[in-house]
């Protein structure tokens, strides 16, 4: 019966989540790239000129549930978006993020990672 529930729960949550109403088409967006299992567009509300996510197209919460099968997309959906990024913006460079869990700084309970473009003396610092 707990299984049944947890199921359920999480079967609410994925309709309810705003990147898989984006991911559905639910949400209009400006896609950047997309591929079989990523979607790529620019976020909402962008820490650096040209901040990009790159979100899974199926629900997973953090990196850890997300399937390592899918890391080819992964990382295909990452290096292209950051390319464009960085042509279009004239990036000298670029920073990716991921945050896991609250503790981690996840706001998004859907896997998703930050493609933040950097320029010379933008000021951006990035943890770490």
């Amino acid at each position: 019966m707990k299984k049944l529930e947890s199921l359920l729960k999480r079967e609410r949550k994925m309709d309810d989540c705003v990147f898989c109403k984006i991911a559905r088409g639910e949400i209009p967006v400006e896609k950047i790239y997309e591929n079989d299992n990523f979607l790529c567009f620019p976020d909402k509300n962008p820490k650096v000129k040209g901040h990009a996510l790159v979100i899974s197209k199926k629900h997973f919460t953090t990196t850890l549930d997300t399937p390592s099968t899918l890391g080819h997309d992964l990382l295909d959906a990452i290096k292209k978006t950051a390319f464009r990024l960085m042509k279009k913006y004239k990036a000298g460079g670029f920073n990716i993020v991921n945050n896991n869990f609250p503790v981690g700084g996840q706001i998004i309970h859907h896997v998703h990672f930050h493609i933040l473009p950097r320029f010379e003396n933008d000021g951006f610092r990035v943890a770490g």
